[in-house]
């Protein structure tokens, strides 16, 4: 070869394995983007609330601030039962209602003269705080507190003391249970005083003591209430919200807003789907008839988690301490049906073709989608939104569930796609829907086929999927 061919088939090559090796760099991320905490929330999936204080005794749901502390008196609390229980359903974690709208602290709060510290239980030294968080650690749960600003005890409440009464009430509970994973507003602010929230100033003090919290409310900044507490996300349901010109509580935005997110969204505010297994929050005795069937929590699952939401399931404790049979029986009911359904993944391991491959690199292969490793996914190139996946079962397959996930550390992108069947002749849909995110979850009459295609049909970027799961649920 003569020097200067050799030359230029040497700039070729360096050339060619340039332009080989950007057209398999990662996609760039796309619009609003989750944090580590916030990635690491949204896989947690499902944990459970406690509603527990003087409502629990007076049967109240909300209380008036004006209750005698000495009422409060679970003789058999046991929060290693809160814990075990929570544990064997599947849950993740447990959040308590540190401070509810009545006042009343579990724990022997010094801004506060409303605690356990004047109630009968323990005869004053008691600490619900202190025993959960120690039976979450034990169990390998994590641990969150809800913490009402409004407090209809305070003699501060509705005056300039109070931020700084409740901030440093927040101070103390974040900075003396160990880590806190979750920390639980709400926007309550009624009865005859009215207090301005400093917010940014309660925030403050969360990201002092516990910077790797996700902070709930309304409109987050970590999750955001999704709009209702019948544990039903929107069928489209965008983990991205407008926050700007809306607060939290009476100046949110609307319901149906919150239900879905916004398309394109200024931030990263996943929903979380809070319900409670009984018609209310706290215990009743009245209610113990009418905890909530198999049926019912199976719906909610997949209208909570299935629809790119983190399902709070709340479990009141009753006034002994203790949850209640009915309701630990159910979980578990409910935690066999759940575990059967999503029991045998059919599609691990199988064959997908995809019509888009982002390059030959294995990185962004097709085959990333059945591995079943969340943090590998298949990527379409720059410019392509729309494209097709088939998996191939190698066999005739009776099938009725599928589970898709977006690899949303880049970014949500899919705004809509379809899933069909080969009949033997032809692909025939099943099903056709709108978002995708952390987790899409479809269920369908069962069928059976030897090949699913999924169809994404569009996207505001190259869609990028993490997973494709198929089951064949007992019926």
């Amino acid at each position: 070869m003569k020097p200067i061919q050799k030359i230029t088939t040497t700039i070729m090559l360096s050339l060619l394995g340039t332009t080989a090796t950007f057209a398999q760099q990662a996609p760039a991320p796309y619009g609003a983007l989750p944090t580590k905490h916030q990635l690491a929330w949204q896989d947690m999936e499902y944990y459970m609330f406690i509603h527990f204080g003087p409502n629990t005794f007076t049967d109240k749901e909300w209380g008036h601030g004006d209750e005698d502390p000495k009422i409060f008196n679970p003789k058999k609390l046991d929060a290693r039962q809160w814990a075990r229980t929570a544990k064997a359903a599947g849950m993740k974690a447990i959040i308590i209602t540190a401070k509810h709208h009545d006042g009343f602290c579990l724990w022997p709060s010094k801004f506060s003269t409303h605690t356990v510290r004047e109630s009968a239980w323990k005869d004053g030294k008691g600490d619900v705080l202190k025993e959960l968080s120690a039976a979450c650690k034990e169990y390998g749960l994590k641990f969150g507190v809800y913490l009402s600003p409004w407090d209809r005890n305070h003699p501060d409440y509705g005056t300039p003391k109070y931020n700084d009464v409740f901030a440093s009430t927040l101070n103390e509970v974040l900075s003396s249970y160990g880590p806190v994973f979750e920390q639980w507003f709400d926007g309550a602010n009624g009865g005859d005083k009215k207090q301005p929230y400093d917010w940014k100033k309660f925030y403050a003090a969360v990201y002092k003591n516990q910077p790797q919290a996700v902070i709930f409310s309304d409109i987050g900044p970590g999750a955001r209430w999704m709009g209702n507490e019948r544990g039903v996300a929107g069928e489209t349901n965008w983990s991205t919200l407008n926050t700007t010109g809306f607060g939290v509580g009476a100046e949110a935005p609307s319901t149906d807003v919150l239900n879905t997110g916004n398309e394109n969204g200024e931030h990263w505010i996943p929903a979380e789907v809070d319900v409670s297994i009984r018609p209310g929050w706290f215990y009743s005795a009245a209610t113990d008839d009418k905890v909530k069937s198999v049926e019912q929590l199976v719906s909610i699952y997949n209208t909570s988690i299935g629809r790119n939401g983190n399902l709070l399931l709340n479990v009141p404790v009753n006034r002994d301490g203790l949850i209640h049979p009915n309701d630990s029986t159910r979980l578990m009911e409910f935690k066999r049906v759940i575990d059967a359904a999503f029991k045998t993944d059919l599609a691990k391991g199988k064959k997908v073709t995809a019509s888009d491959l982002r390059g030959a690199s294995k990185q962004f292969s097709a085959q990333n989608l059945t591995d079943g490793n969340a943090n590998t996914y298949w990527a379409a190139k720059d410019g392509v939104k729309s494209a097709s996946l088939v998996i191939d079962l190698g066999k005739q397959t009776d099938l009725n569930r599928i589970v898709l996930q977006e690899y949303i550390a880049l970014g949500q992108r899919v705004k809509s796609f379809s899933v069909e069947y080969w009949n033997g002749k032809d692909f025939e849909q099943i099903d056709k829907q709108t978002t995708i995110g952390h987790k899409r979850i479809l269920s369908f009459p069962t069928i059976k086929t030897s090949k699913i295609r999924v169809k994404i049909l569009e996207a505001n970027a190259c869609p990028v999927l993490s997973a494709i799961q198929l089951y064949n649920a007992p019926e």
